[in-house]
């Protein structure tokens, strides 16, 4: 009598060209974040201190969000991070492009964190094996 045995659980794991546009999409997203768009808030560049002043939180929200901005870009660019890194900051993008249709009352600057936010989403599912294994490590 022959037992049939179901397959082993494989993980999904992109391909050598696929993964290649994966690590130079997560360096390219992560030096922006850390360098353009993180670090600039730490400053207090000019142009960061008037939009913060606009939204009305004050400074401690603008250094806040330029913490979020640059572990995120540094996240996208540890391997084990990079799934986690990337749903972080596609929520974040979300709640800029909300920031700014609804609170700036400009939406049509609202499409670019649009679009971040899509591709993060991307990014992390593809890389959702990292976030599952995060998520195992963390629950032991």
């Amino acid at each position: 009598m022959t037992a049939i045995t179901a397959p082993a659980p494989t993980t999904t794991r992109p391909g050598t060209i696929r993964n290649r546009v994966l690590w130079t999409l997560q360096i390219l997203l992560g030096l922006f974040f850390v360098i353009a768009s993180g670090i600039p808030k730490f400053v207090a560049q000019a142009d960061a201190v008037r939009v913060f002043d606009a939204i009305g939180f004050g400074d401690w929200f603008m250094y806040f969000t330029g913490l979020v901005e640059v572990a995120g870009g540094l996240g996208l660019l540890i391997g084990r991070l990079a799934g986690a890194a990337a749903a972080g900051l596609s929520i974040t993008m979300v709640f800029a492009a909300a920031t700014q249709a609804f609170v700036l009352d400009a939406p049509s600057y609202a499409v670019f964190p649009l679009v971040l936010a899509a591709m993060f989403a991307w990014l992390a599912w593809e890389r959702r094996d990292g976030l599952v294994a995060l998520r195992d490590r963390l629950s032991r």
